[in-house]
């Protein structure tokens, strides 16, 4: 069953590319971030900019998490997956290039930014996630641990 639940999540997120990314300010608030981003299985990668408020937040607390959904105008047919994970920024040069590659699978125009220092990837590994289904009833939801 747990291996079904993780083929769902990460079957839904690799036919997607928006998410809304989840992060905690220095003042203990939520904080939610629109990204593009790719994945592998249910780790999620994402390109930004040193200095944003998102980078400075999950440099003081790695703890996020993120949805990725659609809007239905059927709720008998919802589904999205919700993740709560650990963030870490790319340092290896093979991380980032691998990154690079799955974004611009994603984002072909992304191959054209080049290199630039100013960017940072942001990888988000999952720690639980949560399918959520209703074509399998209303407010149906499979949970699983990473």
């Amino acid at each position: 069953m747990e291996d079904d639940i993780k083929q769902s999540i990460a079957a839904y997120l690799s036919s997607h590319r928006y998410l809304a990314l989840a992060t905690v300010d220095a003042d203990g608030k939520p904080v939610v971030h629109s990204m593009g981003y790719a994945s592998d299985g249910a780790t999620v990668y994402c390109a930004t900019f040193k200095g944003t408020r998102k980078v400075q937040n999950i440099e003081r607390d790695p703890d996020v998490a993120f949805v990725v959904a659609e809007d239905y105008d059927d709720w008998g047919t919802i589904q999205g997956v919700q993740i709560q994970g650990k963030a870490s920024f790319l340092e290896e040069r093979d991380e980032r290039e691998r990154a690079v590659g799955l974004i611009t699978q994603n984002f072909p125009h992304f191959a054209n930014i080049g290199p630039n220092p100013d960017v940072v990837f942001i990888k988000v590994e999952p720690v639980e996630g949560f399918f959520i289904d209703y074509t399998k009833g209303f407010a149906h939801k499979n949970s699983v641990t990473y």
